[in-house]
């Protein structure tokens, strides 16, 4: 077993949840926690038996015990702690969106480059088996015609934003909107399937802050079209939707794709995948220490990521969505 020891940056949910997954891990050691607050850091670390803890990003970039970093802080920061500790020789697992932009996206593959060390989005959807399972049985429905790829999830933090509460998944100076926390699971799993578009418009909903709430991406392809609904103020149940000539396949949270069915013309039904449900952020780490280990190579995904960031860039710049980290 080749052992990696890794840090935290951030200790939201979302870092409890990508730890508990990494639990089902063997390779994944955790070494140590950082936080802006030192005493955040030491009681989300010590739950998990960490015994280091920092709240200065230069410390723990010096830290030669840390082989790489799981970074989960707001979107607006990961350009300049990717950075930071790329240049430090550590590999980078960055949770998504990678980036505030294409230009800071560019920076950073670019760093990861000249410092050989493995820069991954934490796109949990297009590690899952499920997403091969799409892949691989897509031939069945004939030439796709159309697919909509959808994600609706009514955020836990609305009413209280309703409310007058700001949190960070609402800023702008955080990078944040539904596009940028919600949205690029679409985004990502259009491209995975599909490739570039040869073009978009996008459509948002927009809520207090100039902070985009929900919205909507059409895409032209060649021969068929795509649309992409995300949203964090309203709810949906519609799975998304591959239509071809011979029969749809319809895919139950393209987040997670526990569920995927094709339903043929005829009206006969074919399961392609199913399991019970996990926590599924498990695979992108597998992923990610095979290719610190180089057992697997990133060069998919690092264009992937890229053309994601681009995509969102017009959308954004189609809606009116800016950023501090824009200028």
């Amino acid at each position: 077993m080749l052992e990696i020891r890794f840090a935290t940056i951030g200790t939201s949910k979302i870092t409890r949840n990508f730890l508990s997954a990494a639990s089902n891990v063997p390779e994944f050691k955790l070494e140590a926690v950082y936080s802006r607050n030192i005493k955040n850091a030491e009681e989300f670390g010590n739950s998990y038996g960490v015994t280091k803890f920092y709240d200065n990003l230069t410390s723990l970039a010096e830290d030669s015990t840390i082989d790489a970093v799981y970074i989960a802080s707001p979107n607006a920061f990961h350009c300049s702690q990717a950075i930071q500790m790329m240049k430090a020789g550590k590999h980078i697992l960055c949770e998504k969106t990678i980036a505030s932009n294409q230009k800071e996206a560019e920076e950073m593959f670019r760093t990861a480059s000249e410092n050989h060390v493995i820069l991954l989005e934490a796109m949990r959807s297009v590690f899952d088996p499920g997403m091969d399972a799409v892949k691989a049985n897509m031939n069945k429905l004939g030439m796709i015609r159309r697919a909509t790829v959808n994600y609706c999830q009514y955020s836990s933090r609305y009413d209280s934003f309703l409310q007058g509460q700001d949190h960070n998944i609402f800023r702008r100076d955080c990078s944040a909107g539904a596009l940028m926390d919600i949205g690029t699971y679409c985004v990502h799993g259009l491209l995975c399937l599909f490739g570039k578009p040869q073009q978009v418009v996008g459509f948002s909903d927009m809520i207090r802050g100039d902070i985009d709430g929900a919205g909507t991406i059409l895409a032209k392809y060649p021969d068929m079209i795509a649309e992409v609904e995300y949203s964090k103020i309203t709810n949906s149940k519609v799975p998304s939707e591959i239509q071809g000539e011979k029969g749809i396949m319809l895919i139950h949270e393209i987040n997670c794709l526990e569920n995927v069915k094709i339903i043929y013309n005829d009206g006969t039904e074919e399961v392609v995948y199913f399991r019970n449900k996990e926590n599924n952020m498990k695979y992108e780490l597998e992923h990610f220490i095979r290719m610190v280990h180089g057992q697997e190579q990133n060069q998919l995904h690092t264009q992937r990521s890229l053309d994601a960031i681009e995509l969102m860039d017009e959308i954004r710049r189609q809606c009116h969505i800016s950023f501090p980290a824009d200028k």
